[in-house]
């Protein structure tokens, strides 16, 4: 269970996509564990319902607009952090979106959006307040995904982002932790959801519009449907607690699964030095035996 930190030593943290799911849980969990909590969003019609839920539980939330593909509104964020707070003590990267079709059904436009939010805002937002977080000897903590790990089938675009992701915080991870700051990822598996909803998907559009590839993606929306409605799918607020837990951890790993279906899905991927048992099992989600 985290430890909450007393008022006189509360430490201030700043979530992005904070109007719906992981990033309002998260923003949610830290205020009421004391944080000072600074809860951004693209769209500010969800402010006034989030700063009202924090409320009932007697917490108070700092709600502000920030578009994560807007480098001078970053900016701004990170010089309103430094004079309204006088600093950062942890960044926690959330906001994403997802993009769900094959390389001929998605546009490059699909592609470089996914790109922009899930990749470019993670490194906008890292370099924007990495230098706050080295005053403070802080975390860094990105919301990523068991998809920054194994490749799933029509997720070439999502995928590929947080691949990137991965790997460009691997990276910095040795280079951050030489300034004493702390960089860690958290890969939740399927949170539970209206997954075709939440992601935006026409499914009996994609579907028409498939042609050769219909029978791959029905069988991989099936799959995926039934798998965040599974048992196996988490709660926002599990990972929302694993972010808590992260913050508070005495040393906590770089890489972080939220549960033990994650671990087990990720650990596929360890010493696949081929790609043969990754890919005999994402071959499955599409109707390959």
């Amino acid at each position: 269970m985290s430890v909450q930190p007393s008022h006189h030593d509360a430490r201030t943290v700043l979530i992005t996509g904070t109007s719906t799911g992981i990033g309002r849980a998260t923003a949610l969990a830290l205020a009421a564990a004391g944080w000072r909590t600074i809860a951004t969003m693209r769209n500010p019609e969800q402010a006034e319902a989030l700063r009202a839920e924090a409320a009932k539980a007697g917490a108070e939330l700092d709600v502000r607009r920030l578009d994560v593909t807007d480098s001078e509104a970053i900016g701004r964020e990170a010089d309103y952090c430094r004079k309204t707070y006088g600093g950062l003590d942890a960044l926690v990267n959330n906001a994403g979106s997802a993009a769900v079709g094959s390389v001929e059904g998605l546009d490059m436009k699909d592609f470089r959006d996914a790109m922009e939010v899930n990749y470019f805002g993670v490194v906008a937002m890292t370099k924007a307040f990495l230098p706050l977080l080295r005053v403070s000897r802080g975390r860094l903590i990105t919301i990523s995904s068991v998809g920054g790990v194994v490749g799933q089938p029509f997720n070439e675009a999502y995928c590929a982002a947080k691949f990137a992701v991965e790997g460009f915080l691997e990276s910095l991870q040795p280079v951050a932790k030489s300034v004493d700051v702390g960089v860690h990822v958290i890969e939740p598996g399927a949170v539970a959801s209206e997954f075709v909803a939440n992601a935006g998907i026409d499914a009996a559009g994609m579907l028409a519009a498939a042609g050769s590839y219909r029978p791959a993606l029905s069988a991989y929306l099936e799959r995926t449907t039934r798998q965040f409605a599974s048992a196996n799918a988490q709660k926002p607020e599990d990972i929302a607690e694993v972010v808590v837990d992260t913050l508070h951890a005495a040393s906590p790993a770089f890489r972080i699964q939220t549960s033990t279906w994650a671990r087990e899905f990720v650990s596929t991927k360890i010493n696949d030095l081929d790609g043969s048992r990754v890919t005999s099992m994402t071959q499955g989600w599409v109707g390959m035996a």
